[in-house]
């Protein structure tokens, strides 16, 4: 099929993030989509509380975003986010800044807030038609069918489309078909963290006003486990915390009546305590979801179906990267729609071009769970991140740049792989010169460029 034929019938499952981009953008380029979503419209029903991460949107997502025009209105709906705020059981707090460059910072944005404005957009293209409360039951990946149930018949009906793209999350049908089928070899892995996660709202104070500082992310690191919290518009603060599901004094499983769950706050997140009213009934009600990573290879099959975001790649949140990387799975596969002439040629380059960089956001995600709940409070990860501000005040992007910049807030064309390889390298580089008293704080930054970038180059050099 030829891609410059716009009478090709394109068929999305899935209008969450990733899928209303998707389809948003494919009405742009004169495409006719058609969209099922087994949920209701969410802007004419009240979402659940409790059952999703708050989001954190920075450079990749919003490439993406500026893509389809809604730049702008995405940034009235954030609230930016220019350091950590670290809180320790002492009651101390320490702020660490995500960049040393002023223009760099990570946006709190309700997941909500973001589905809502990609679908009104959408409404805007006569081209995208989207079904709500129609569930895909069924999916012939050879020939990109699928059986649905239709809502307003109560029927289950099929759909044979020209292009079928599977947006339709970690649970995702498509490609549960994609494993079961056996004409080709379909690598597929969900790896469980032994940690879940719960959310919390710490509402705002009697002025409407936010109860702690509204341009940080705030995390209560605490070894095992940890609490995040991230700024909401109406003065509230989303919370999270993530703790093993069970086998542990400090887990779901453990800490369950009205005592334990007081005891268990006073103990480790004693600023808290007061600033949650109804925290022991917040903590019982909401529910208890699991975290995981979702690998498989390859995502598109006999040049009808492709999968895209979390479907073929989900990840755990501690990056603040799983949604950021869904939206730009979009912004590449428009660019390869534009180098292609066929859709199985795009698919195919899509499916082996961008897997690279989603296996390296999924392995530093889960790296970035063991330094936001234990490292962040060391003295050598400060001392660290001090260094790495110093640079980047100093110096332009492609002089330097630390790992977390390289993945949030990258040079054009810098990819995950790239990201972590060379972040990797540097953050080793740092911590061993630190550790052998080769640089210090007080050094001129000329010189303490000189010095990580050669300690760099070894250590790449090492593990080429």
């Amino acid at each position: 099929m030829n891609i410059s034929n716009k009478n090709t019938n394109i068929l999305i499952t899935g209008a969450g993030l990733c899928g209303a981009l998707l389809g948003l953008r494919l009405a742009q380029r004169g495409y006719h989509v058609n969209v099922l979503e087994k949920r209701p419209d969410m802007r004419t029903k009240i979402v659940d509380a409790g059952r999703s991460i708050n989001l954190a949107l920075s450079d990749r997502g919003l490439a993406a975003l500026e893509l389809v025009g809604l730049g702008k209105k995405v940034r009235e709906l954030c609230i930016p986010m220019k350091a950590r705020m670290i809180h320790t059981i002492q009651g101390d707090l320490i702020t660490s800044n995500y960049s040393g460059r002023a223009g760099d910072f990570i946006n709190s944005i309700s997941r909500e807030d973001l589905n809502k404005l990609l679908l009104d957009k959408a409404d805007e293209y006569d081209k995208v038609q989207i079904d709500f409360n129609d569930e895909v039951t069924a999916v012939d990946i050879k020939t990109g069918g699928v059986t649905y149930h239709d809502s307003e018949t109560n029927t289950e009906k099929q759909w044979s489309p020209d292009i079928l793209l599977g947006t339709d999350g970690a649970g995702s049908k498509v490609r549960q078909a994609m494993a079961r089928q056996r004409e080709f070899y379909f690598s597929y892995s969900t790896k469980w963290l032994p940690h879940a996660y719960k959310e919390l709202n710490m509402p705002p104070d009697d002025q409407g006003k936010w109860r702690i500082e509204k341009h940080a992310l705030h995390i209560w690191p605490r070894g095992g486990f940890m609490l995040i919290a991230l700024p909401n518009r109406d003065g509230s603060f989303t919370m999270t915390l993530f703790m093993q599901a069970k086998g542990s004094i400090n887990s779901f499983e453990s800490i369950t009546t009205d005592q334990e769950i007081m005891d268990f706050f006073k103990r480790e997140f004693p600023d808290v305590v007061d600033k949650i009213p109804d925290l022991v009934d917040q903590y019982k009600r909401n529910p208890v979801p699991p975290l995981g990573t979702v690998r498989c290879s390859p995502w598109t099959a006999y040049g009808k179906t492709l999968m895209m975001g979390d479907a073929c790649h989900a990840i755990v949140p501690f990056y603040g990267q799983g949604m950021n990387a869904g939206f730009e799975d979009v912004l590449v596969f428009d660019k390869i729609l534009d180098e292609s002439v066929l859709w199985q040629e795009a698919m195919e380059r899509f499916s082996i071009e961008r897997k690279p960089d989603t296996d390296a956001i999924a392995d530093l995600a889960l790296d970035n769970f063991v330094e936001m709940r234990d490292s962040v409070s060391h003295p050598d990860f400060q001392i660290k991140r001090a260094i790495e501000m110093r640079l980047e005040h100093a110096f332009a992007k492609a002089e330097y740049s630390s790992k977390y910049s390289l993945v949030t807030f990258p040079s054009a064309g810098v990819g995950y792989k790239e990201a972590m390889m060379k972040g990797r390298a540097q953050d080793k580089a740092i911590l061993w010169l630190i550790n052998n008293g080769k640089i210090k704080l007080e050094d001129s930054a000329e010189s303490l460029l000189a010095a990580i970038n050669k300690k760099t180059a070894e250590v790449l050099w090492h593990r080429s």
